[in-house]
């Protein structure tokens, strides 16, 4: 039995190495979630604030804004 190394992204399991299988290969998964550590957490962190460089206390008010809104999330397409 081999071990693979992958993340979960999406509904998928995507190895974070080449593995050797043939295309279409079916196999079984058994999987062990690993936590992050302190260091890799505040690392995630700091890199999603970068979102937010450069914009302003309004801009980013409204960009949380739209993300909040659920309003047109499942919006019909308007008749031209």
């Amino acid at each position: 039995m081999d071990t693979v190394e992958a993340v979960f992204e999406r509904g998928v399991f995507k190895p974070l190495e080449p593995v050797e299988l043939p295309e279409g290969q079916s196999v079984t998964l058994s999987f062990v979630p690993h936590k992050l550590t302190r260091e890799e957490a505040e690392a995630e962190l700091a890199e999603m604030g970068k979102v937010y460089e450069g914009l302003t206390d309004e801009e980013i008010a409204e960009v949380e804004r739209i993300a909040l809104d659920r309003s047109n999330f499942m919006r019909q397409p308007e008749d031209d």
